[in-house]
């Protein structure tokens, strides 16, 4: 089974009154979707509950962490003060979302980029809700690492400008070129996969300068991975596609 951002069973019903409306998506929800999740014989990319679990960035940075990546310094606050003095003390920081904007009412898609930030910017308004914030990763390109079962497919990705968030410029101006994933993180990829039974993550890394003496290695920083991210824009997309047919034909386990 192929599980991908499916269609909210609501606008199914969008012109039932709102309690009948209510009623009747939880029933399809827990109804056919119950269906779904409980084939146990089937192989899926991804199981919609190991990916609902796989989705959230403190489990996936704690994850990283027990399997020996390294991870930008990271503070998870809505108190103002913890925010300016993780600001101070790291200097260089960012902002990133958990989840991404909301779509606006006239139903245009919407987004977040990840941001600097200064100890000014942080004001009172920190204590409406959970932010996150990491200190900026002295980075010379960013990797996407695409793993579907036992496959891995690696991008090195570099901006003209060097923008600190790739997702946010001129796509058409992206440049790639393949990337050999290191034997040590490629072997946390596959168990961090295991570890939150995915057959299937979009792993994004910063990559930066390594050790002095040995400049030819770079630092690999782990950012995030999206259980449930994009990858048909990719130079090897098609290699992806039939890493995603041998999975679903032959079990992701093999």
């Amino acid at each position: 089974m192929y599980f991908r951002r499916p269609t909210p069973y609501l606008a199914r019903f969008a012109d039932l009154p709102q309690q009948a409306r209510d009623f009747a998506a939880a029933e399809a929800r827990y109804g056919f979707g119950g269906i779904l999740h409980g084939l146990s014989s089937a192989a899926y990319a991804n199981h919609p509950i190991s990916a609902i679990r796989a989705d959230y960035k403190p489990a996936q940075l704690h994850m990283a962490v027990q399997l020996g990546l390294p991870i930008p310094a990271t503070l998870i606050t809505n108190d103002p003060k913890t925010a300016r003095k993780f600001a101070r003390e790291h200097g260089s920081v960012i902002y990133k979302s958990f989840r991404g904007a909301p779509r606006p009412a006239n139903g245009d898609t919407a987004a977040i980029w990840t941001q600097s930030i200064k100890e000014e910017d942080l004001d009172e308004s920190v204590v409406v809700t959970a932010h996150m914030f990491q200190q900026e990763v002295n980075k010379t390109a960013d990797a996407r690492v695409t793993v579907v079962g036992r496959s891995v497919f690696a991008s090195r990705i570099t901006t003209p400008d060097g923008a600190l968030d790739w997702r946010c410029g001129d796509w058409d101006a992206l440049a790639y070129e393949p990337i050999a994933v290191p034997d040590t993180v490629e072997r946390a990829l596959h168990s961090y996969l295991d570890g939150f039974g995915l057959a299937f993550g979009c792993f994004d890394f910063a990559l930066g300068p390594g050790n002095p003496r040995d400049p030819a290695r770079e630092a690999w920083t782990f950012i995030e991975c999206n259980p449930n991210g994009q990858w048909g824009w990719l130079p090897d997309s098609d290699a992806i596609a039939r890493a995603f047919a041998d999975v679903l034909t032959e079990g992701w386990w093999r």
